[in-house]
């Protein structure tokens, strides 16, 4: 069964098929086998994660590091330290850098989530809030006059050339949002497993393309959410992004191997292989971090006298930087003492000590290479 591709990629594509796919398309042996790897692999990242005592461990700094690798892949970049600096911080004003929008991110990931919470399926609305919360923007979908295009990057002789235009009309972009959220919601009618149900909406909500910017960060949102909701995930913290990452020449060109050729063969074993791998990657820097917490208590109960040694080495893993000020807002110990207790992790080598604008901060050192990793 072939799949109508867009003609003109010059030209608003207001044919893109509705959804569901025709099933030849989806359930091949190839593309199930894999679904069976990706299946298993959530299931194992799922199960970890929910015997976890301290999830705060896990929503800040898996999150962080998904928040910051979608963001790489529309190239905005930032360093650990200004990402870490700026997530200390806790300031997410507009218009603040690279690190400001990555927090935006990882703020519309939790919001996201909380949104969906109670709610027994995907709205319309929830589309433009993650698009407002990723972007600072005001505004919604976008209007008819909107010239949006898709436009072949880098300084080659293709450069700037339209490579796909998306559908744009009165009322089109709503109906077909309409539709694949019809798609997603309805289990009875379209049985199709999540997981593969995640990879065809993300390159449905891709060729929709509804907004006038943010649609890669907010689609890339929609599958950790989609995955959440269905109850393959806990917590939105599958680190999807770093496969999409480090193999993104592949991630543009098999969206567009859809839209030109009809290839969904391609795409959703790209995406299948992207979920196994990345659910693998968070399970195991999950047991990294339980692991390094576990001997960072361990070598402070044993070697010094500090006090509250656990719920200290617990505030060490929320965030890469620690400050002064998080202990004493937290009531854990006075000023002096928390400096002074610092400083002796520093004499251990469990921190390090960095001067940013004047600024001390004390880094987790194990924490954040298990996230550089």
């Amino acid at each position: 069964m072939s799949y109508p591709v867009n003609p003109d990629r010059n030209k608003p594509w207001n044919g893109l098929p509705e959804l569901p796919l025709e099933p030849e398309l989806v359930e091949t042996v190839e593309i199930l086998s894999q679904l069976v790897k990706a299946r298993a692999a959530l299931g194992r990242l799922q199960g970890r994660s929910a015997v976890i005592p301290n999830q705060g461990l896990l929503i800040n700094s898996i999150s962080l590091q998904e928040a910051k690798a979608s963001s790489a892949i529309e190239n905005i970049f930032t360093t650990d330290d200004e990402l870490y600096k700026a997530y200390s911080e806790q300031v997410l004003d507009a218009g603040a850098g690279a690190p400001k929008e990555v927090l935006r991110y990882r703020e519309a990931l939790w919001h996201g989530h909380e949104y969906l919470q109670g709610r027994p399926a995907f709205d319309l609305e929830y589309f433009p809030q993650m698009y407002r919360q990723i972007t600072q923007a005001t505004d919604g979908i976008r209007p008819p006059a909107a010239q949006i295009y898709i436009k072949q990057g880098g300084s080659g002789p293709n450069a700037g050339k339209a490579v796909y235009t998306p559908p744009r009309g009165a009322g089109i972009l709503e109906a077909k949002l309409a539709n694949l959220l019809d798609f997603m919601n309805d289990d009875e009618r379209y049985p199709l497993d999540p997981v593969l149900k995640m990879a065809i909406g993300h390159f449905q909500f891709e060729a929709i393309h509804p907004f006038r910017d943010g649609n890669g960060r907010s689609g890339r949102v929609f599958n950790i959410h989609y995955l959440a909701h269905k109850g393959l995930l806990d917590y939105p913290i599958l680190f999807l992004s770093r496969y999409i990452m480090d193999h993104k020449a592949d991630y543009y060109a098999l969206l567009a191997g859809v839209s030109q050729r009809g290839d969904w063969k391609s795409w959703l074993l790209y995406m299948l292989r992207a979920v196994e791998s990345t659910a693998n990657l968070t399970y195991d820097k999950i047991n990294d971090l339980m692991a390094a917490k576990d001997a960072i208590l361990q070598a402070v109960i044993s070697d010094t006298q500090i006090e509250r040694p656990e719920q200290l080495v617990n505030s060490l893993f929320i965030q890469p930087f620690t400050k002064v000020k998080h202990l004493t807002d937290a009531r854990l110990y006075v000023e002096n003492t928390a400096r002074k207790y610092l400083n002796q992790l520093v004499d251990m080598r469990i921190l390090g000590k960095k001067v940013i604008a004047g600024h001390h901060y004390y880094l987790n050192l194990e924490l954040h290479r298990i996230l550089s990793e």
